[in-house]
């Protein structure tokens, strides 16, 4: 059979490939399809070849096939039929032109890793490949004739290792192959909306079994993957017309392109003027929000969101995912930075991703970062389904872990316990996520503020801005009205919650001064929440159990429940107080523990710096509510505490000192004295008492009224030298004015505040009924 020729007519591209990724060429998937061996010029009628068929034929040398192709295509179908997978290996070319005159497929397990290659040796690689070529030997080298033929110039036929059997012999590579049916199949339930899992298993039932689907699941996974891809090359133009259209309509509207907007291939970011002004107000703390990009929905797009003054989604832009690289989510934040002013947020929450992690730390090095508690709870669900299924406990008891533990410590202990439990101690997910436990474990970042109401609440989702807006079937076309109307939705409710607060008047369950100012201060929604925690405090006792002299330590719990008490620190001097639940750095809100302390120590109205304005009525006003001004109004319900707690802390200092020696001991005793003398005339006169250099005297009158400087005998006094008592009757008459001057002054400050405050109110109003009319126009078209 030396003149034997094997014609394949089949229409194979692409290179080979190996098992273990490292580079060399991959045959393509589709496998030989329609072949027609002819022998001695007689056509057999073979016209799909299969491992299973009668054609058993084993390349030799001399053999001629009509094409490269066609003897790739043969010696891989044979490779399936005995059990192992090809690759292409090296070629020669002719010196006269460059073309091909030579090649050889060579066994994927043949030679050896290069350990020293220059692209890895000097770098470290995180996910090392496991290691498949042993050095076979097993090949087929075909050469090309004057004839135009090519020939098998040389062939050995024997493997050093063990070969694969029949029902696995589908998960080598060059044998993996999507079908034509296979594929329109796949591209159906993909369009529905089911992810490669599932898609896989109906392959599965509807073929019989996995070995006669003829491909893996991560085969699927990036056909579904490249099918997304070219359908963006049209979401993309889509999505640029529409930005387009928008920014001519709103010279306020922002968006960048990463790279060359003819031929964008990066990422795409935009922003309407009042995403841009919500930042100014509530950007303290962001969610970059990916949950679309999942196979669920099947959009690459990403909104960044945080919570206004009403505890609602409020938008800070969008962004359009195309390509997900560190670099290019580098790009992406510093543009939203650079929209949003330069000002970095203080907090941002993400999906549990490496790649977005390291962009952060790159672009916000100062910003807090966490990943959503709500998305490692969903995929937990997923990692652990098993234990689920076997454990209804498991459940309650990780949640428990991760939410109800106070300190570092009971954390540590508390997930040892659970993973000793429940025998997950080396599950490879829980590891992972447990080294990441100081980026979503509740215990490590309630240090930080993320806006939230309380710390147990399970709130810290996305909290997505187009929930109800966007599902699995959403496509780009009907994207853009979808946005429109959430957008138009969400600040329709914002109007209905400010309309609610400038109009409403809550009850009140407290003769608490305290709670009429929050009332007066906070939203609506915000005020609730806080009349909660001081609610709450009628069940607390502040026991005081640590005093410095400068801060005072109480331990705080429910009346018979010390077991689980609180502590909270007091410095009565600075009026600040914190918790060791830290409510307030977490939430900006006071706990019900330091308003149990508040309580306690006569403290009846909130201190100026415990009134964050992001949760205030005044949220978005222009109008600077300085803290002094502020306070004149409430100051005289708290001020006697200060004043107490002032002179016993200045008080201690001298005791301290003047009880050194008998000298200084004899100075204080006269100081003291001193100071009892000057008390009483303060006292008698209703506290107006003035020091003149050095000395106590009253108030001068004459005859009942105020001295004054208008009178001859006192100009003529101005032209003569002055004795030194006159001088200090002077001065001491001059610093009685100016004291009440400063109290005048206050007066109009506060009645200026006041009028300020009523202007605001009233443009806050006219603002929502405007809203309100909008809508209602709109609604009636």
């Amino acid at each position: 059979m030396d003149n034997e020729v094997i014609e394949f007519d089949i229409g194979l591209g692409g290179g080979g490939g190996s098992e273990d990724g490292d580079g060399d060429d991959v045959l393509d998937e589709e496998n030989v399809a329609n072949c027609s061996p002819v022998i001695d010029g007689n056509v057999a009628t073979v016209r799909s070849y299969s491992p299973q068929g009668d054609l058993d034929l084993e390349p030799y040398e001399g053999m001629e096939f009509e094409s490269e192709e066609a003897a790739k295509a043969f010696y891989n179908s044979y490779a399936r039929r005995v059990g192992f997978s090809t690759r292409v290996s090296s070629s020669r070319r002719s010196r006269k032109d460059g073309a091909i005159i030579q090649r050889s497929f060579v066994c994927a397990k043949e030679g050896f890793r290069n350990l020293n290659e220059k692209r890895t040796k000097d770098r470290e690689i995180k996910r090392p490949r496991t290691v498949t070529r042993v050095g076979c030997k097993a090949a087929l080298s075909v050469k090309i004739q004057d004839s135009g033929m090519w020939v098998v110039s040389n062939f050995v036929k024997e493997h050093n290792h063990e070969l694969v059997p029949p029902d696995q012999v589908h998960c080598l590579r060059s044998h993996r192959q999507i079908s034509g049916p296979a594929k329109t199949l796949i591209d159906t339930l993909q369009a529905a909306g089911m992810g490669p899992r599932r898609i896989m298993s109906a392959l599965i039932k509807e073929y019989g079994g996995i070995s006669k689907v003829g491909f893996t699941e991560v085969d699927c996974r990036n056909y579904m993957r490249n099918n997304r891809q070219r359908s963006l090359e049209g979401d993309i133009q889509l999505l640029l017309d529409y930005l387009k259209q928008v920014n001519i309509q709103n010279p306020g509207f922002f968006y960048a392109v990463q790279g060359d907007e003819g031929q964008c291939t990066g990422n795409v970011f935009w922003a309407d003027s009042k995403a841009r002004a919500n930042y100014n107000y509530f950007g303290d703390t962001v969610t970059f929000d990916t949950t679309y990009r999942s196979n669920r929905y099947r959009l690459p797009f990403a909104p960044f969101t945080g919570v206004n003054h009403h505890g609602q989604p409020v938008l800070f832009g969008c962004a359009f995912l195309i390509n997900e690289s560190e670099a290019s989510f580098i790009w992406l934040f510093k543009t939203w930075l650079a929209a949003m002013s330069g000002q970095p947020p203080l907090s941002m929450t993400t999906d549990h991703d490496a790649v977005i992690r390291s962009a952060i730390m790159q672009v916000f090095p100062e910003t807090r970062h966490r990943f959503c508690k709500w998305h490692i709870f969903k995929k937990c669900q997923e990692k652990l389904s098993h234990v689920f299924l076997e454990h209804p406990n498991f459940e309650a008891d990780f949640h428990k872990c991760v939410n109800l533990t106070e300190s570092t410590e009971e954390f540590e202990s508390c997930w040892l316990s659970l993973v000793d439990k429940y025998e997950l101690r080396d599950h490879d997910w829980l590891q992972v996520i447990y080294l990441d436990r100081r980026q979503w474990v509740q215990v490590y970042l309630r240090d930080a503020f993320f806006a939230e109401m309380s710390i147990t609440q399970r709130s810290d989702s996305m909290n997505s801005y187009f929930d109800g807006y966007v599902n699995a079937s959403t496509n780009l076309n009907q994207f853009f009205k979808l946005y429109e109307k959430a957008v138009e939705s969400r600040t329709e409710k914002e109007v209905k919650a400010d309309y609610d607060t400038m109009n409403t008047f809550p009850v009140l369950k407290t003769p608490s001064p305290m709670e009429k100012q929050a009332s007066e201060v906070y939203t609506k929604k915000l005020f609730m929440r806080f009349q909660e925690e001081l609610v709450a405090t009628l069940t607390f006792m502040a026991n005081k159990v640590e005093d410095d002299g400068l801060v005072t330590t109480y331990q705080v719990a429910k009346f018979g429940d010390d077991h689980s008490a609180y502590y909270v620190r007091f410095n009565v001097l600075e009026m600040k107080a914190t918790c060791s639940c830290q409510m307030f750095e977490f939430s900006g809100l006071l706990c019900r523990h330091v308003l149990a302390v508040f309580r306690v120590t006569n403290v009846l109205t909130l201190p100026s710096h415990y009134i964050l304005k992001r949760w205030s009525r005044s949220a978005k006003s222009s109008v600077a509510l300085e803290d002094r001004v502020a306070d004149v109004i409430n100051y005289y319900l708290e001020s006697h505490t200060v004043r107490y707690n002032m002179l016993r802390h200045e008080a201690f200092k001298f005791v301290e000192e003047g009880g050194e020696t008998v000298d200084s001991y004899t100075v204080a005793m006269a100081a003291l004295e001193e100071a009892s003398k000057k008390i009483f005339l303060a006292v008698k006169h209703d506290g107006r008492i003035s020091l003149v250099n050095g000395h106590c005297r009253e108030n001068l009158t004459r005859n009942g009224v105020h001295a004054n400087y208008n009178s001859e005998d006192e100009q003529r006094s101005l032209a003569c030298p002055l004795s030194e008592d006159d001088m200090d009757t002077k001065i001491q008459e001059l610093s009685y004015q100016l004291d009440c001057a400063n109290q005048n002054c206050e007066v109009y400050r506060a009645n200026l505040y006041s009028v300020l405050k009523d202007i605001d109110d009233h443009k806050q109003q006219l603002s929502i009924n405007v809203q309100s009319i909008k809508l209602s126009l709109k609604d009636g078209l």
